[in-house]
């Protein structure tokens, strides 16, 4: 196996980042497992909801960027552990709270943490592990979502046997201090690449402080619009058909299903698999190649979901090919944004661009709703997932391929 060709520090490393984004998992998603007792305690309505996941989202794209940037200047491991301290405290934190309004204020703040992590992260894993394992490495540190999604999954199901549902949901969020314990790891056992030490003694040694701004520069401009499109078209497919494929699937195509467990195991399952799988082949075939592949797979999983009939039996089934393509796709973004910028200014463009994609996807699902007044609700969602995976296919084929590049501080 490829994990026994790695060395001590790089699988220490893997571990760190590993656990890093999947208690980050973990404080987002156990927020969408609450919703329901929120609307019942609170009388918090469904578009108060929405405006609090949503507020996340936008604040994580921030968070994202804003965290790439301070990792060139200050050290991808010193940035990383302030990322879990800051999303640990204020889900933590929300665990207080008495209002829609307050937790929309912890969720947005836990936001600037739970985005600014997977730039820190992927960027610290991307620069330590050899370049022929990069692919498998970063996909398998972003496996850690479907672990983290499932973990909130089960600590719902026994808080809630335990507990009444008014003092569970608290709970739940009290628990997402927990993972603050990491920063411990990470200060004994992890340490920046040598590449990033490389870079800024050269940096240092030339007088160069270093400017984020760079990635607008004429030389990477091309790179920095292409890379956030890919972004942009995989977020924004995500998106619509995770937040409106339940709806559309339960009022109109009338499957109960999704109220299952089973089925939400099923899903996180096929995640688990699928980026794993991305992750292997990102390395085999090459990062576009294997973009290209799961965005005109998952193409076609959508328009099986929305114009072919469906029965609840099928449903279960299809959930593991579903959240396959759907999450898979995203295993080699991590090691291929590393590999497309320079290392002086590597987290200030794969901060950038991912969260790009990210800020401007969340926008889908609102269009979607838009769209849904005046066509059917599963053509509004197959327009715009078929949108986002053709601009996963195009910026693909106007990108450069870069699987196997050592990254230099030369570059």
């Amino acid at each position: 196996m490829w994990l026994h060709e790695t060395k001590p520090q790089e699988r220490r490393t893997l571990i760190a980042a590993f656990a890093g984004y999947g208690v980050d998992a973990f404080d987002y998603m156990i927020y969408t497992f609450m919703i329901p007792t929120l609307i019942v305690v609170w009388g918090m309505t469904k578009t108060q909801a929405g405006y609090i996941a949503t507020g996340a989202l936008v604040t994580s794209a921030i968070g994202g960027w804003l965290a790439g940037i301070l990792a060139d200047r200050y050290g991808r491991v010193r940035i990383l552990q302030l990322t879990v301290l800051w999303f640990s405290f204020f889900t933590f934190l929300s665990g207080f709270t008495q209002s829609p309004e307050q937790l929309f204020v912890t969720r947005a703040l836990q936001g600037l943490g739970f985005g600014g992590e997977w730039s820190v992260g992927s960027v610290l894993i991307a620069e330590m592990i050899q370049a022929r394992h990069r692919g498998k490495a970063v996909g398998l540190v972003q496996s850690s979502w479907a672990v983290g999604w499932g973990v909130s999954a089960i600590a719902f199901w026994a808080v809630y046997a335990l507990l009444e549902p008014a003092l569970a949901w608290r709970v739940l969020f009290w628990l997402g201090v927990l993972p603050a314990l990491l920063i411990l790891y990470i200060r004994r056992n992890i340490s920046d690449p040598e590449v990033y030490h490389q870079t800024r003694a050269r940096m240092k040694k030339e007088g160069d402080s270093g400017n984020f701004l760079e990635i607008f520069s004429p030389k990477l401009l091309k790179t920095t619009i292409l890379a956030s499109l890919l972004a942009t078209g995989m977020q924004g497919a995500y998106y619509a058909v995770t937040t409106w494929l339940p709806t559309y699937l339960k009022l109109e195509r009338h499957l109960s299903v999704l109220n299952t467990s089973g089925y939400l195991l099923v899903l996180i399952l096929g995640s688990f698999v699928g980026y794993l799988t991305s992750a292997w082949l990102s390395d085999k075939l090459g990062r576009r190649r294997c973009f290209m592949l799961f965005a005109f797979c998952a193409g076609l999983l959508v328009i099986a979901y929305t114009q072919i009939p469906i029965t609840d039996a099928m449903m279960l089934v299809l959930g593991f090919p579903l959240g396959f393509f759907l999450s898979g796709i995203f295993s080699g973004m991590g090691a291929y944004l590393s590999e497309l910028f320079p290392s002086r200014v590597r987290g200030s463009g794969q901060g950038f661009c991912y969260n790009f994609g990210r800020a401007v996807g969340s926008i889908c699902p609102a269009l979607i709703g838009y769209m849904s007044t005046s066509m059917p609700l599963g053509i509004a969602i197959g327009y715009m997932a078929a949108g986002g995976y053709l601009l996963v296919i195009v910026a693909s084929l106007l990108l450069p391929e870069t699987g196997g590049l050592e990254l230099s501080s030369e570059e």
